[in-house]
């Protein structure tokens, strides 16, 4: 009875039944507050934490560091760390010093009125990530959706090239998939689209150049919006020169090269774009840079700039469609400031690296020893167990390999012992404080977890 992730169902499912019975055991308070939540849409702030392995969320107490304790008196080694907007660990000391005195001793959480840690933080990017100009969101989100209007601006183009099962976040042009017929289509799920998504978007697989050429040759892609590795499908990585051959073709088709790095920051200080050499026309990115404070940026080269601020018919200072009241605030702007000089080190991202690196070892060997056919795939710091062997090569693989029940099983199993995962896939990443020993106690919990599958 084993389907392709190399598990026998019945095995699975008793498995799944007994850990989602003493996860209610461990967490009466959490499922009591969920209950009561009668006045929240789907009972949650926002319905994406009803993402569970065990039919309600855990509450959160306290947090710090890879910590986390519930309202149930749980403690949790997280290698979640808020899908990445934790992975300068929760609460940072420089972060936490550097709000609290924005907030308290000099006051201004929003004024619509700039601060000098916004210029510093620019030069910081800048110099991270090697593009000059920078300007600033909330979400990364935003930073995707008014890039896209500003590179729609400049070339006069109306549609936006994605990967299929692409991730960045809400974006309306990035909800299309590579359909059965080799056309795009929309995705699965896709809530209330302004109109059908072929209409501004055109769609290639990851690590398909021909198909990237094919689309871009209708020439009327204003720009190529990707990650350098899908991460949010689960991580599939670029093959050797793809990665170059998206930036000549886009060259060559008169399209601007967006690099969405709000995941792939986990490759280094300078995310995958230091670590694999791109040259962007653009960078967005959002979540880590703030040390869990909202905030999104994204960085334009000095061409576009340029061409950008010697168009007078652009507003770009009122009412243009991009801008936010929220944007650059002085909080915002004080915990990226700390995030990137105190935290979100050098130092910090090599040790990271390295203990992810030793997550993924120790993943390899555990698959290996248990005979299954999984594979393990690392971004730097971040680290995704597959149901796949080899690892998928684009999105729509990646899709399709997804097993819901295996893998919900494997995080109430971590749950229930003490380790969380990113609620959304198999990823672990790692922060400035995250061990080799919390590394050792989720190899020990997941080998258990292996043993109790594979036993005859």
């Amino acid at each position: 009875m084993a389907t392709d992730s190399g598990v026998d169902r019945v095995i699975l499912q008793q498995l799944a039944d007994r850990e989602r019975a003493a996860f209610v055991e461990r967490h009466p308070r959490s499922a009591a507050a969920y209950s009561r939540a009668d006045h929240l849409f789907g009972r949650v702030p926002m319905t994406w934490m009803n993402k569970t392995a065990a039919g309600f969320p855990v509450y959160l107490k306290t947090a710090r560091g890879n910590r986390l304790t519930d309202i149930d008196g749980n403690e949790f080694v997280d290698f979640c760390l808020g899908d990445t907007g934790a992975m300068a660990g929760h609460s940072p000391a420089p972060v936490v010093t550097a709000v609290t005195r924005r907030l308290g001793e000099l006051g201004g959480a929003t004024t619509m009125l700039p601060t000098e840690d916004a210029a510093v933080v620019g030069a910081e990017l800048a110099a991270r990530f090697g593009l000059p100009f920078w300007s600033f969101a909330l979400t990364a989100t935003d930073a995707n959706r008014w890039a896209i209007r500003l590179l729609r601006a400049v070339t006069g183009r109306p549609k936006i090239l994605v990967n299929s099962y692409c991730y960045h976040g809400s974006v309306d042009e990035s909800l299309i998939v590579v359909g059965p017929d080799g056309h795009g289509r929309s995705r699965e799920g896709n809530v209330g689209a302004p109109v059908d998504v072929t209409e501004t978007s055109r769609v290639a697989e990851f690590n398909d150049l021909a198909g990237l050429e094919r689309e871009l040759a209708h020439g009327d892609v204003a720009a190529v919006l990707m990650e350098p590795a899908l991460t949010n499908i689960g991580i599939v990585l670029p093959e050797p020169g793809y990665l170059a051959g998206v930036r000549e073709l886009t060259r060559k088709y008169g399209t601007y090269l967006i690099n969405d790095e709000t995941h792939t920051f986990s490759a280094g200080p300078g995310g995958a774009t230091r670590f694999w050499g791109l040259q962007p026309d653009v960078l967005t990115i959002g979540k880590a840079i703030g040390g869990g404070v909202p905030v999104g940026a994204y960085g334009l080269s000095a061409e576009l700039a340029d061409a950008l601020t010697g168009r007078g018919d652009l507003d770009l200072v009122d009412m243009g469609g991009v801008g936010g009241t929220l944007a650059g605030n002085p909080v915002s702007m004080a915990a990226t400031r700390a995030t990137l000089e105190e935290v979100l080190t050098e130092g910090a991202f090599a040790t990271m690296i390295s203990t992810a690196t030793a997550f993924a070892d120790g993943i390899q060997k555990l698959i290996t020893a248990h005979g299954l056919p999984w594979s393990v795939s690392r971004l730097g710091a971040r680290v995704e167990y597959r149901f796949a062997d080899p690892a998928p090569r684009n999105g729509t693989e990646s899709a399709a390999g997804a097993d819901a029940e295996l893998e919900d099983f494997l995080h109430v199993y971590l749950a229930n012992r003490g380790v969380l995962l990113t609620p959304f896939h198999n990823m672990a990443l790692m922060c400035p404080e995250t061990t080799l020993d919390d590394v050792a106690r989720h190899h020990e919990i997941f080998d258990a977890a292996l043993t109790e599958l594979t036993r005859s």
